[in-house]
């Protein structure tokens, strides 16, 4: 047996790690003198091994209970490659972003006034847990559509827009509308209306980035409203046109954003 001293040298762990792990209930010594001295066995090191890597990969105390219990290693595995996945991806276009800021590039938007014509569209409201649901949002939609009316076909060229219904702006629970514009009214169904957008004149304007910098585009084109006198008529309209779906660089994601105006 080795004393808890000797024991932290040979698995390279230190002493006051050692005994938060039996604090926790992680990892017991093998004996426990009367004068409260530690002693610890050989076999042990390969259970403190285990231990060490699942929190290196960081795996919570409770997780490892769980495993300890006899639950499923894999699915634990499983869950936090993913949570690490999306940070990763996070911090890769947080480094775009930095890149972007120190080579002091700014977003040139060119405001465009459209006269989008009468259009007959097909409409579904929801909510959704984040933005990452907003493309099935709109492929359910479709599919939705499809089951009442397997016959309906979308105008050519292709339009169709999502508007954004609650009064400021959340990341979570987030209402919406979107719209697919079709040659003729269908039939409506519990989730899918069919509604007659009259023609509108809307400001435009094309912004290449992840949504999360929308907020540029929004401001420029707001602040264009204001200065030339124009009153907003209606939500604005944003028409994704590369994303996620089609482009695995955010940087590379295209967005046009209407806003209808008189």
């Amino acid at each position: 047996m080795y004393k808890i001293g000797e024991f932290s040298k040979l698995a390279k762990t230190t002493i006051k790690t050692l005994r938060y792990y039996e604090s926790q209930g992680l990892f017991e010594p093998a004996y426990v003198d009367d004068n409260g001295y530690r002693y610890y066995e050989a076999d042990q090191l390969l259970d403190l091994s285990k231990l060490v890597r699942y929190r290196q990969i960081g795996l919570s105390i409770s997780d490892i209970k769980k495993i300890q219990g006899g639950e499923d290693l894999n699915n634990f595995l499983y869950v936090k490659a993913h949570e690490l996945q999306e940070t990763l991806q996070s911090h890769k276009y947080q480094l775009k972003m930095i890149d972007y800021l120190r080579r002091e590039k700014v977003m040139e938007y060119n405001p465009v006034i459209k006269e989008m014509p009468e259009y007959v569209v097909y409409c579904k409201e929801g909510i959704i847990k984040d933005f990452r649901e907003a493309s099935k949002f709109i492929t359910d939609s479709a599919n939705e559509c499809l089951a009442t009316n397997p016959n309906i076909k979308c105008v050519k060229p292709d339009y169709c827009f999502v508007s954004y219904l609650d009064k400021e702006h959340k990341n979570h629970d987030i209402k919406l509308r979107y719209c697919q514009a079709v040659e003729e009214a269908g039939v409506d169904n519990e989730t899918i209306k069919f509604l007659s957008y009259p023609a509108t004149k809307v400001i435009s304007i094309y912004h290449k980035g992840h949504y999360d910098t929308l907020g540029e585009a929004y401001g420029f084109i707001m602040k264009y409203v204001e200065e030339n006198g124009f009153d907003v008529t209606d939500l604005p309209r944003e028409v994704y046109i590369d994303g996620i779906w089609n482009k695995d660089d955010p940087t590379d994601w295209l967005t046009e954003i209407q806003v209808p105006i008189n």
